[in-house]
C-alpha cells in the first residue's frame, strides 16, 4: 500500500465526522499552545527578571537575613521573615571602618497601605530605606529633593513618590508640599522620582511607590525593629570579592557567630543573585511546563478513546479490506495515521495559538510600561510538534492494534 494512501483517507474520514474530529483536536490544541504560552512567558518573565538585576550594576552586593548555603536562596528569598538585620548592622556596613571597600549602603523595609488624598484612595506599595538610597541605586528626584540623614533617623514624616502615586493619587497635579495619609499617619511629599519605567516583575518599580524614612517606616508603619535587606554599593567590581569577605566577618563579629556554619545571614554579589534568580525561575518554568504535558496527556487520552470508537463504527469496513487482501500491518498503519494526524493537525493550531496569545500577553505587558520581549524560541516549536506527533502514535497504537486485529470472517457477519 502506498503511503499516501492511508493519509488521504485520514483526510476523508475527519471530514466525514467533522465535530467529532474538532473536539478530539481540541484537547491537543489547548494541551500544545499552553505548552508554546508557557514556555514563552517563562523566558520572557525570566529575562525582565535578570535584565532588572542586571542593570543595577556590577559593583553591588546585597545582605539578606537568613542562612542559606552558596547554591540556594537565603531564607528570606522564600518569603520567610527573618529579623537578624539590624539598623545597627547597616551603620556598621557604611562607616567606612569595618568594610572599606563599601562607599556607601542603603536599607530597606517594605509594606502596602491604603493611601489617601482629597478623596482619592489607592492601594500604594511602600518602601522605608535612607537617605544613602539615591546614591547607592542611582536614583534621581525630578521635583524636590530626597530625604535627609536626619530626616532618615528623627521619626520625619515626609515622602518621596514615583511618577505612577503622582497620576493616580493627586490625579497628575504637583504633589511636592502637599499631605496624603498613610496608614494613619500624615505624610509631607517633598520630592518626585524621575520615571524609569520598565518595572520589574514581582517588585514595585521607583513609579509605583512611596519611599519613607527608614525609622519612620519601621516604629509608625510597621511596627518592626529589624531591616529586610542591605544593598552596599562598592568602590570598584575588583573589590567586590573583598567587600564579600569584609562584610561577612562584621556581621559574624556583630552577631556573635563563630563558626561560618551558624551565619544568620547572606551575602550575595550580582553574579550570585543572577545565578540564584535563574534557578528559582527555572523552577517555576518546569513546574508550570509539567503543567501544559499533563494537557497534552489528557489530549492524548481523548485521541485514544475516539480511535477506540472509530474503530467498533468500522468494523465492517476492516473485514472487507482484509477480505480483499489488506495486511494487519496496513489496518495498523491506516490507524496510526489517522490519529497522528488528528494530533499533528491539533498541534499546528496549538503552535499558532500559542504564539498569537504570547504575543497579545507582550503587548499588554509593555502597555503597562514592564519591559517584557516576546520571546518564541524555534526549539519550542518543534518539541511542540514533535511531542504532537508522538503523543498522536502513543495513544493510537492500542486502538490501531485492536483493528489490525479484526478477524475478516467476524467482520463481515457484524451488524
Amino acid at each position: 500500500m502506498r503511503i499516501i494512501d492511508p493519509i488521504r483517507i485520514s483526510y476523508k474520514n475527519l471530514l466525514a465526522a467533522k465535530f467529532r474530529s474538532f473536539l478530539t483536536i481540541l484537547g491537543i490544541i489547548i494541551g500544545v499552545a499552553s505548552v508554546i504560552l508557557i514556555m514563552s512567558i517563562g523566558q520572557s518573565a525570566q529575562a525582565l527578571i535578570l535584565d532588572q538585576v542586571s542593570g543595577i550594576g556590577s559593583n553591588l552586593i546585597g545582605v539578606l537575613p537568613g542562612a542559606s548555603d552558596q547554591n540556594g536562596p537565603p531564607a528570606a528569598a522564600m518569603g520567610i521573615k527573618v529579623t537578624t538585620l539590624k539598623y545597627d548592622d547597616l551603620q556598621a556596613l557604611r562607616d567606612g571602618e569595618h568594610v572599606p571597600e563599601i562607599s556607601d549602603a542603603a536599607g530597606y523595609v517594605m509594606g502596602s497601605e491604603t493611601a489617601k488624598y482629597n478623596g482619592n484612595s489607592i492601594v500604594a506599595s511602600f518602601t522605608g530605606t535612607t537617605a544613602s538610597y539615591i546614591n547607592v541605586e542611582n536614583a534621581e528626584v525630578d521635583e524636590g529633593r530626597f530625604f535627609t540623614k536626619d530626616e532618615e533617623t528623627n521619626m520625619a514624616k515626609v515622602a518621596v513618590v514615583g511618577e505612577n502615586i503622582v497620576r493616580d493619587l493627586f490625579n497628575g497635579d504637583d504633589p511636592v508640599g502637599k499631605t496624603f495619609r498613610l496608614k494613619d499617619q500624615n505624610f509631607q511629599v517633598i520630592g518626585v522620582f524621575k520615571s524609569k519605567g520598565g518595572a520589574g516583575l514581582g517588585t514595585s518599580s521607583v513609579d509605583d511607590s512611596i519611599f519613607l524614612p527608614l525609622v519612620t517606616t519601621q516604629k509608625l508603619m510597621l511596627g518592626i525593629d529589624y531591616i529586610a535587606a542591605i544593598r552596599a554599593k562598592v568602590k570598584s567590581a575588583d573589590l567586590v570579592s573583598y567587600a564579600i569577605a569584609n562584610t561577612e566577618t562584621t556581621l559574624r563579629e556583630r552577631h556573635h557567630i563563630k563558626n561560618p556554619s551558624g551565619d544568620d545571614f547572606s551575602v550575595r554579589d550580582q553574579a550570585q543573585a543572577i545565578k540564584m534568580i535563574t534557578q528559582i525561575t527555572n523552577v517555576l518554568r518546569y513546574f508550570l511546563l509539567s503543567i501544559g504535558v499533563i494537557s497534552l496527556i489528557v489530549g492524548g487520552v481523548g485521541i485514544m478513546n475516539t480511535m477506540l470508537i472509530v474503530v467498533s463504527q468500522r468494523i465492517r469496513e476492516v473485514g472487507l479490506r482484509k477480505a480483499i487482501g489488506a495486511k494487519n500491518k496496513d489496518i495498523l498503519t491506516q490507524f496510526l495515521v489517522e490519529s497522528s494526524a488528528i494530533s499533528f493537525f491539533g498541534g499546528v493550531i496549538g503552535i499558532i495559538l500559542g504564539i498569537i496569545v504570547a504575543w497579545i500577553a507582550a503587548i499588554i505587558m509593555q502597555a503597562l510600561k514592564y519591559s517584557w520581549p516576546l520571546l518564541i524560541s524555534w526549539q519550542s516549536i518543534i518539541v511542540a510538534t514533535l511531542v504532537s506527533l508522538a503523543i498522536g502514535v502513543l495513544f493510537g497504537m492500542y486502538p490501531a492494534r485492536k483493528a489490525s486485529k479484526i478477524s475478516p470472517m467476524e467482520a463481515l457477519r457484524y451488524e
